[in-house]
């Protein structure tokens, strides 16, 4: 086993950190001052050093340093009674591998440690870096691959597209994949997410309205169609509106002409219409909640996105494309480990792709490499944990926010789900000022 340098002016403590590591093995070198500690450094490479901040003269952040001149891969380990919001960010540009405040519990250093420990030790090998093609969307699993099939067929066409599959698969993503390859590329791509309108607006949101046709309209207002003309509009959430507005639709997509709210006549336009949805539209149709000759209509060709646990091929190819992603844009250089690809793919990703991303982006923030342990930590911070609940209200608002947040904000959505009406969810959002 390595020997570690331990630098602590504090007797006392650096005798109870020596005697508990060397309980657990480690062979170390304790010193008092940031003199011994360069002396040490200049004479020996330590895979990890342990250091107060605060010492004499020096600090920990000339033994950090001092460590990493000596050892680019050595693991520093900072301790402080005093931290600062400046001393953690020279820390953290120094390289530092673990921060820990005083006092603290011994069995969270002995972690940060054998953590440390992991970076250098010869059976924890970095996952292979492939090259990744350039394109819109990564995954060369069966269900996506047949998905490229289908977009390249329908792509070239004006064929209605329905595009089916949970929360954060990446619907938009294959709307505006077909949209660019197809004639109208170089034209409006507009999403509209019909959930998040209020049915009293959508007809006017997507068909326009004008001057005077209801209380506040002071001019006339373009609808989303009309802006969009010889492009693209991707009506996502298309299962959320409601069933009387689902007919002014199926006759627009019949006949390609709008009547703004409150005009007299129609106008042509030229849009071709993708819709996208995370429900059941056939179940919809057999419930009749939805209208049959619309889900034909919109049924042209069919695209379902498979989630993220049934194509765990993927999870490699995605986690690589998002650590390059976010380590250019935040100027680092986390690595991914054979471990942290296996920890990935072990995971559920109930939010699926989108969740993968969000993950993959703390991590580049704030790891230094993608193990299992850090993918564990990332899992743990991120998942919503239950607090306790001391009334009834404390439990409704409690469950609210917890559906809000599994269906990523929908509120339509999320009132289906609480069995409640969208007007009742609204007054119970604005009563808890969300």
């Amino acid at each position: 086993m390595h020997k570690l340098l331990l630098v602590e002016d504090d007797a006392a403590l650096q005798f109870t950190i020596l005697t508990a590591l060397e309980e657990k093995g480690y062979a170390v070198d304790a010193v008092s001052t940031t003199g011994e500690a360069m002396e040490r450094l200049s004479d020996n490479a330590y895979p990890i050093v342990i250091s107060d901040i605060y010492i004499d003269e020096g600090t920990g952040l000339d033994v950090l340093k001092a460590a990493k001149r000596k050892d680019p891969q050595c693991s520093v380990i900072l301790m402080t009674g005093r931290g600062t919001v400046e001393t953690v960010m020279a820390a953290t540009r120094g390289g530092v591998f673990e921060y820990i405040a005083k006092p603290f519990e011994l069995d969270l250093m002995l972690d940060a440690i054998e953590r440390a420990e992991a970076q250098w030790k010869d059976q924890e090998d970095e996952a292979e870096d492939e090259e990744l093609p350039e394109s819109q969307m990564i995954g060369s699993s069966p269900g996506m691959v047949e998905i490229y099939k289908t977009v390249c067929k329908a792509a070239p066409t004006d064929a209605t597209v329905i595009i089916e599959g949970e929360t954060g698969t990446g619907k938009e993503l294959v709307a505006r994949m077909i949209h660019n390859l197809s004639r109208r590329a170089s034209q409006p791509f507009v999403p509209v997410d019909c959930g998040s309108i209020a049915p009293s607006l959508l007809e006017s949101e997507l068909f326009g309205a004008v001057r005077g046709a209801y209380t506040g309209a002071d001019r006339d207002r373009v609808g989303v169609f009309e802006a969009a003309n010889r492009g693209t509009v991707l009506l996502d959430e298309i299962g959320e509106i409601e069933f009387n507005f689902q007919l002014a639709l199926l006759r627009f997509l019949q006949g390609h002409e709008i009547r703004p709210v409150g005009a007299s006549r129609s106008k042509e336009v030229d849009v071709r219409v993708i819709a996208a949805t995370n429900r059941d539209l056939q179940r919809m149709v057999d419930e009749e909640k939805f209208r049959e000759d619309l889900w034909w209509r919109l049924n042209t060709v069919r695209i379902f996105i498979p989630p993220l646990r049934e194509r765990r091929s993927d999870i490699p190819l995605l986690a690589r494309f998002y650590i390059n992603k976010y380590n250019a844009r935040y100027t680092r250089e986390v690595k991914l480990m054979d471990s942290g690809v296996k920890a990935l793919q072990d995971y559920t990703w109930p939010g699926n792709v989108r969740q993968l991303q969000h993950m993959m982006e703390r991590l580049v923030i704030l790891a230094d490499r993608v193990d299992s342990d850090a993918v564990f930590r990332a899992q743990t911070t991120m998942e919503s944990k239950e607090k306790p609940v001391e009334t009834l209200a404390d439990a409704e608002e409690d469950q609210i926010r917890r559906v809000l947040a599994a269906t990523g904000g929908n509120k339509s959505k999320a009132a289906q789900l609480l069995g409640i009406e969208r007007k009742t969810l609204y007054r119970k959002l604005e009563r808890m000022k969300l």
